[in-house]
């Protein structure tokens, strides 16, 4: 089953296209994520803190060894303070420790609200929203895109943050040591400055571009893959290589491009490291000849730059892997820009249980239908700003009616039934249920209200049971078999566990028919006041579609059916017969009347049978 509700803007998604946080939007999603966790982010920066203050302890220690040897201090004096460097770096050491611990802890439950929260959004994307996306990119940002923003979470911005909290301590220090040894070390630092703001300047914009050259890829693999047999049947083999190639040449192309600032960046910052150092010992070892300042300050302030260089390094080797982390975590966010909307109901993706909020009661809705009457009204729609598929469309459709849908390949069926079952909405004109916009239903009332069925289907990982439960929470044992039943699935009965029958890779592998059958047991389940039919019973064979057919119809008595026929067999059956041809409906009426009519229809129906025209 589907979830899908088409946003305003939706129509004009390009593959690839899903919103991008920008960085002031990365940045209140950071805050908003601490604030859930605050007390375990402020107790790690409390530890950082502490550990960071044990570490400053050795080289002022160290200098005053020094400044004591020359004052001809004794041996218990020189012990005690070895003694005291020695306490400092075991207090750092556990410190350190406890505070990675909790930092760990608090980037695996951010990382876990990231996902559900991921999920949450995913699930309410409408449906054409991702079909114009791509799910490539919807797929990259789930797996790649949470795990390097995961890994910034729990590794990466642990670090970081220890480093800073180092290096800030480290520079008051030196202040306190000697401001103008201070002043030395931080101007001999400007040269690592000048190099980081060059590389962060260029780095989220190259880092977006290999994200988004990574989900094309992923998306033309996909495609690829998914329409293999398609590919070798039309011989394409050539074709769908040289687009990999072309994905795969773009993807090292933007690797290259931050392969390049890195290349950039981090010989500069090793450079930089000593400039500093050789500042303070030149300048201390003047002021020393001088007498205005001790050999131990000056080996003091040498050693905590030195030591400055460690929480440095860290830093400026991390900002790479956070400009990596910022780009994906602002994929990520992204889908809170996304267009959001109440969802349809189909048979390809589980929505019914995994709303992130419960949706109002169709009671208490101000947008609840009066009845269940479907009208559309001079209907026109074009895919992303293209030529119009529905050309003005009217039609009007009776509570309980069944309506087939005919016409040429291309005449609008399909769309239409799109905007029937409130996947896309016109672009101009109305598509309403008891005069209420169908697209603006909300989720728990349109699934109720329509269900569209294609030719696409889907069997998740998990058993028969769990397959069934997507569009029944609720549903007993035996309603989920008089389901099955009622779709003519009698293979049900001789699966190894019944019910508990595990389907997929290293189960119960479950061919096209029998998959198509078990997605039809879904809408049963479901319960729709309205059953949109588009090719439903396409992969079954003949007999098995008449079969299934009959069996839906003695379910589905009473509801409101409309089908896109394109066996006229279906047609025939209907109430009513619609005829569609460039993207417009052209004839309406019963079948026996628009084949004593003699036009379009008529003409398919003496086709369909290989009669010539006006030999009923």
């Amino acid at each position: 089953m589907t979830s899908s509700h088409r946003g305003p803007a939706a129509a004009t998604f390009a593959p690839g296209s899903l919103p991008v946080a920008d960085r002031r939007q990365v940045r209140r999603a950071a805050v908003h994520l601490i604030r859930q966790d605050t007390g375990a982010f402020v107790t790690m920066i409390a530890f950082n803190a502490l550990a960071a203050a044990a570490g400053l302890t050795g080289p002022w220690l160290l200098g005053r060894i020094i400044n004591t040897v020359r004052d001809g201090g004794g041996v218990d004096a020189v012990d005690r303070l070895a003694l005291g460097i020695l306490a400092g770096a075991l207090a750092q050491l556990l410190l350190a420790r406890h505070a990675r611990y909790l930092a760990h802890r608090f980037g695996e439950r951010t990382l876990a609200r990231i996902r559900e929260q991921f999920v949450d959004r995913a699930l309410a994307l409408p449906a054409s929203v991702v079909e114009r996306a791509g799910a490539g990119d919807l797929t990259a940002r789930g797996t790649t895109d949470v795990a390097t923003a995961g890994q910034m979470l729990r590794d990466t911005g642990p670090d970081v943050f220890v480093a800073a909290v180092q290096a800030l301590f480290i520079l008051t220090a030196i202040f306190l040591l000697d401001p103008l040894l201070g002043v030395c070390g931080v101007l001999g630092l400007t040269g690592i400055w000048f190099a980081t703001r060059w590389y962060l300047r260029r780095a989220r914009s190259a880092y977006l571009e290999q994200g988004a050259a990574h989900s094309t890829l992923a998306e033309v693999l996909a495609a690829t893959a998914s329409g293999a047999r398609t590919v070798e049947a039309l011989r394409l083999r050539e074709r769908r290589v040289a687009d990999s190639e072309a994905e795969i040449e773009r993807c090292v192309a933007a690797h290259d491009r931050t392969l390049f600032l890195r290349s950039v960046l981090f010989p500069s910052i090793d450079v930089s490291y000593a400039v500093p150092v050789v500042a303070v010992l030149f300048l201390g070892g003047v002021l020393h000849q001088q007498g205005s300042m001790s050999l131990g300050t000056v080996v003091a302030a040498a050693l905590y730059l030195q030591q400055l260089s460690q929480p440095l390094d860290t830093i400026l080797q991390q900002v790479e892997q956070l400009q990596s982390s910022g780009a994906s975590f602002a994929r990520v966010e992204g889908l809170a820009a996304a267009p959001k909307g109440p969802s349809e109901l189909s048979v390809t993706f589980p929505a019914t249980s995994a709303d992130p909020s419960p949706s109002p009661s169709p009671e208490s809705s101000p947008d609840s239908p009066e009845d269940d009457r479907i009208e559309v009204r001079e209907a026109r729609f074009a895919y992303d700003s293209g030529a119009d598929v529905l050309r003005g469309v009217t039609l009007s459709v009776h509570p309980g009616e069944r309506l087939a849908i005919v016409g040429p390949s291309g005449a609008g069926k399909s769309t239409l039934s799109r905007l029937l079952a409130g996947i896309d909405t016109p672009a101009s004109g109305t598509v309403t249920v008891g005069g209420v916009p169908i697209a603006d239903l909300p989720p728990n009332r349109l699934r109720r209200q329509v269900v569209l069925v294609t030719q696409e289907h889907h069997v998740f990982l998990g058993t028969v049971r769990d397959n069934l439960l997507i569009a029944a929470e609720s549903a007993t044992d035996a309603e989920l078999g008089a389901a099955l039943t009622a779709v003519g699935a009698d293979w049900s009965d001789s699966l190894p566990d019944g019910l508990d029958t595990e389907l997929g890779p290293g189960g119960h592998q479950l061919h096209g028919a029998q998959a198509q059958q078990l997605a039809l047991a879904r809408v049963v389940l479901a319960d729709p006041h309205t059953l949109i039919l588009d090719e439903a019973t396409a992969l079954l064979d003949p007999t098995t579609a008449r079969h299934t057919e009959r069996a839906l119809a003695a379910v589905l008595r009473g509801r409101t059916v409309i089908a896109i026929a394109h066996r006229l067999q279906t047609a025939h059956d209907a109430d009513r017969v619609a005829v569609m041809q460039d993207g417009r409906v052209t004839e309406l009426g019963p079948h026996e009347e628009l084949v004593e009519a003699d036009g379009a229809y008529a003409a398919l129906w003496h086709a369909w049978h290989g009669e010539q025209p006006g030999r009923a």
